[in-house]
């Protein structure tokens, strides 16, 4: 099967090819539903040699395309390219699933060993001469084709693809670029592993349960079981989140341990990633000035629907003034309420439970109760996507998923025909990572015959075994969010697998998922689901608007840390190759500077995230493209607008919004689509109303 290559063998790759003689459950499609991967019959030897037979047969397909003896055509060679790498596509959604939410060391080596190789597959698969000579035939002559719209979006964003990557560069300034892009993946691999041993080595041990005072008993509990499994018996465990301001400080009594939660957050991953981003950010800029762009903040943009950092930095600039105001008298109040001339960072949090309890009569701790994991899932995200889409989810313990923790649902439509499967993995664990995410474990195509599966991760700590899982309202939020992504993969209705579900542009992607957000506190919705987990009783009927109300109070600060947090990768990422480029010791200072520049050095409000933990950006996906979260929000504000004002039913607008957006996938102009379902361009007013920002 596997076998050594010639020409067409990227450098580095050969090794990982070796001869494949075993049976391995990548070689062959699933034969379970929807082909879900048989997670059963899985393990950790089955990787390498999926990943070297993958890698091997699609350089043998990529080939083949371009050694063609007859003239290019769609079918011939885009479409051929769409059907390529059937076996590689299996083994990585399985393989990097698995290092998100289920490592190990085994998993973590291979991780490294892999990504370089990876890098360099990628590399071989976008310069290939004779491919992309055929793909710029077609290009030129798309016009007389007579494709249809969907396939003359394929076209192009093949041939854009490769513009970008560096088809049309040099001998030498590719070989320099695929070298460029084996150290930057691996670097990133780097980043996230370093952050992985960080945050568990950050992580509070406390002895008593005292320590632990303003804490509701069930969050004590779940830190006494995190103790009990990180084989600290008897103890109690804070773990970190991935953001900055740990969810305890709003809770937690002593001011000293508050300090201590904070520090140990915000330090995280500075000495061992610092010097990574710095490394990240120079190799960055290097490859954009290698593509003809000024930074790598220019390459990206230009890809995405803002279209240029003029754009984006117009929308950040427009937001700093509004969202400084508005925290500056956040901190006023706090600081009265604390007795203090100034608040500090670790008491925020703690001040503002106060001041929303004593002005809204509101309690976030006493919201808890109302918010049990089972019934927010089932009578609250899966209710709403009935109403609004007319979906239903029924549990499949027959179909065995990843980890015990993930458990399968399929999806039928409203007129009963089978959509896909959904999997839910919402605890946090010691091989998993932090944050919140959805994936896609089989993506929908036409031209494939598949339909999707998808999964949601979030992080949420799991209680000792029998109690009830109570979340904060921020946590369902974030639930509702995922969904978003889950939904925008689950209605996917395109042909090509290069355009199906999330795969929009980066600073789009989060749009659909803020929409969805909108159906947490949408009357009908929080009825279904906020009762008391142990009465039964609804949540008492002015707790929505009071929560509604109190949301505002704290925006100031919200918005703060997210702004802080996008320009922080904005300076990264507009670095020039041939400008002052910090030391790899000096991450810290080019950070702080960053933040005066753009007039958010706020001690008492960090960013959402600091370069040591930055994930997002330097070992995601989102790097110049965190700003991406606030520039979806202005087209998720209006379409909320737009569904609460257009004068039709939920149902009739779920309609709309699924057919003229969420099905569409890459296979449209995400801006037309958006004025396919609102009828206009976006406008800022309702993203600044939300915030209670001025203008």
């Amino acid at each position: 099967m596997g076998r050594l290559r010639d020409r067409t063998s990227p450098p580095g790759v050969v090794s990982a090819l070796v001869t494949v003689t075993t049976s391995n459950p990548f070689f062959e499609p699933s034969d379970l539903p929807y082909e879900l991967p048989p997670f059963a019959r899985i393990r950790n030897d089955h990787f390498r040699p999926a990943f070297a037979r993958g890698m091997a047969d699609q350089l043998d397909e990529v080939v083949a395309i371009g050694a063609c003896a007859e003239p290019a055509t769609f079918e011939n060679t885009v479409e051929a390219l769409e059907r390529s790498g059937t076996v590689l596509g299996r083994v990585c959604r399985v393989f990097f699933n698995k290092a998100a939410t289920d490592t190990d060391e085994e998993i973590q080596a291979l991780e490294v060993e892999i990504a370089p190789l990876l890098a360099a597959h990628d590399d071989a698969l976008l310069l290939d001469s004779a491919l992309f000579a055929r793909l710029d035939t077609l290009y030129e002559q798309r016009g007389q084709l007579g494709l249809d719209s969907e396939q003359l979006q394929l076209l192009e964003r093949h041939h854009t693809h490769r513009v970008r990557a560096g088809a049309r560069l040099g001998p030498e300034q590719q070989r320099r670029l695929r070298e460029l892009n084996a150290e930057i993946a691996a670097l990133c691999t780097e980043f996230g592993q370093n952050l992985r041993s960080a945050t568990a080595e950050a992580a509070l041990v406390l002895e008593r349960a005292e320590e632990l005072a303003g804490l509701p008993e069930d969050q004590i509990a779940a830190a006494a079981a995190n103790a009990r499994a990180l084989g600290h018996e008897g103890k109690f465990v804070l773990s970190l989140k991935n953001f900055s301001c740990q969810t305890e400080l709003a809770a937690l009594d002593d001011p000293a341990l508050r300090e201590r939660l904070l520090t140990a957050s915000l330090g995280r991953g500075i000495d061992s990633n610092g010097p990574v981003a710095v490394s990240l950010a120079t190799l960055r800029a290097e490859r954009a000035a290698l593509l003809g762009y000024p930074s790598h903040a220019a390459w990206e943009v230009a890809d995405r629907t803002a279209g240029t950092t003029d754009a984006v930095e117009e929308l950040l600039g427009r937001l700093v003034a509004p969202a400084v105001a508005n925290a500056e008298r956040e901190g006023a109040a706090l600081a009265e309420a604390a007795g203090v001339a100034e608040i500090r960072a670790a008491d925020w949090q703690y001040y503002s439970e106060r001041v929303r309890k004593e002005r809204f009569d509101l309690d976030a701790a006493a919201l808890r109760p109302y918010l049990e994991l089972e019934s927010v899932l089932h009578d609250g995200v899966f209710h709403a996507a009935g109403l609004v889409y007319g979906i239903t989810f029924t549990r499949r313990p027959d179909l065995v998923s990843y980890h015990p923790d993930a458990r399968v649902y399929e999806v039928h439509d409203s007129d009963g025909s089978p959509l896909g499967l959904y999997i839910g993995d919402f605890h946090a664990r010691e091989s998993k990572r932090g944050g919140a995410w959805m994936d896609a474990l089989v993506p929908q195509s036409h031209l494939l015959g598949h339909k999707p599966v998808v999964v949601n991760n979030l992080n949420v700590a799991k209680p000792p075994a029998g109690e009830p899982v109570l979340l904060t309202w921020s946590e369902v939020n974030t639930l509702f969010h995922e969904f978003g992504h889950a939904l925008h993969g689950l209605f996917s209705d395109v042909r090509y697998p290069l355009l199906s579900g999330t795969r929009v542009p980066r600073d789009f992607v989060e749009f659909p998922s803020q929409v969805n957000e909108m159906w947490a506190d949408w009357p009908e919705v929080l009825a279904h689901y906020a009762r008391h987990h142990v009465t039964g009783e609804p949540m008492p009927p002015e707790l929505p608007a009071r929560l509604r109300e109190a949301e505002k109070f704290g925006a100031g600060f919200r918005m703060v840390e997210h702004q802080a947090a996008a320009v922080l990768d904005w300076a990264w990422h507009t670095l020039s190759a041939d400008g002052d480029v910090p030391g790899t010791d000096e991450a810290e200072a080019f950070e702080a500077a960053a933040l005066e520049r753009y007039g958010l050095a706020m001690a008492a409000i960090p960013p959402r995230y600091r370069t040591g933990y930055f994930a997002h950006i330097f070992s995601g996906g989102y790097a110049a493209g965190y700003y991406g979260y606030r520039w979806a929000e202005v087209l998720d504000a209006d379409t909320v607008r737009w569904f609460r004002e257009n004068g039709k039913t939920v149902r009739e607008s779920g309609e709309i919004f699924r057919r003229e957006l969420l099905g569409r996938g890459g296979s449209v102009d995400p801006l037309g689509a958006f004025r396919a379902v609102v009828g206009r361009d976006s406008e800022l007013a309702p993203l600044l109303a939300r915030h209670g920002l001025d203008g």
